[in-house]
C-alpha cells in the first residue's frame, strides 16, 4: 500500500464502521451504510481467511471494472490521474534508503471524488493487459496503491463480504526498523514520529 502505509506502520480498524457482526462469525448482525470506492478496508484474505490483508476498495457489488496497466474504469468511467508535482513528490518519504527514482507517483481521482496518492514503475514496459471483472452480490474488488508491486484483486480476484472486517482509520505507531531480537517490536531509535496519529486516506 505504499505510499499510503508504510512498512512498519502500525493501524487502528474501524471495526464498526459499516455495521454490527454477531460475535466470532463472519456473519453481519446489522449494516448502517456500505463500503465505498476508495476506501481503505482491512479484510480476511479469500484463500487463507487466518491472514489479514488491507488493500484499497475499487469495486462494489454490480460494477464492471477494467485494468489496463494499473489504470482503472468502473462502468465505463476511468479514474483521472495526474503526476504529482515536484514539491508534493519531495514530501513523500518511503524510507531512508528508498530508491526514489524508480518510481513515479501520480494523484489518482476515483468515482466518489476522493484522491489519494499512488504509484508506479517509472519505467513502464509498454503491455496490453487489460482485464474485466464483473462483481456479482457481495463481491469487492480490492487493489493496492502500489499498482506495480501489488498481489491484489488482479491476481487472487474477488473479496466476499462476509470476509470484511472494517476500514483503516489511523496509523498509531510508525518505525523504520523492528528490533532483530523481537521482529513485531518497533525499534525505538527508528520511530517515524511525523506519522503518529495520520488518518488513513
Amino acid at each position: 500500500m505504499i505510499p499510503t502505509l508504510l512498512i512498519h506502520d502500525h493501524i487502528i480498524v474501524a471495526k464498526l464502521s459499516y455495521g454490527l457482526k454477531v460475535p466470532f462469525f463472519d456473519r453481519w448482525l446489522l449494516r448502517w451504510t456500505d463500503p465505498t470506492p476508495g476506501d481503505v478496508m482491512v479484510f480476511k484474505f479469500p484463500e487463507k481467511p487466518e491472514v489479514y490483508y488491507i488493500k484499497r476498495l475499487i469495486g462494489v457489488p454490480g460494477d464492471e471494472i477494467r485494468v489496463s496497466n494499473g489504470r482503472i474504469s468502473v462502468d465505463g468511467r476511468e479514474w483521472a490521474i495526474e503526476p504529482l508535482t515536484e514539491l508534493e513528490q519531495r514530501g513523500i518519504k518511503v524510507s531512508s534508503d528508498d530508491e526514489t527514482d524508480k518510481f513515479s507517483y501520480f494523484k489518482e481521482r476515483n468515482g466518489q471524488n476522493s484522491d489519494y496518492r499512488i504509484r508506479f514503475f517509472s519505467e513502464q514496459k509498454e503491455q496490453s493487459d487489460e482485464t474485466v471483472y464483473k462483481l456479482g452480490p457481495k463481491q469487492y474488488f480490492f487493489m493496492g496503491d502500489n499498482r506495480d508491486q501489488s498481489s491484489d484483486g488482479r491476481v487472487w480476484g474477488v473479496v466476499d463480504e462476509k470476509l470484511l472486517v472494517g476500514k483503516a482509520w489511523m496509523i498509531w505507531l510508525s518505525c523504520e526498523e523492528t528490533l532483530s531480537s523481537a521482529p513485531f517490536v518497533c525499534d525505538p531509535t527508528r520511530i517515524r514520529w511525523d506519522r503518529f496519529f495520520k488518518r488513513v486516506q
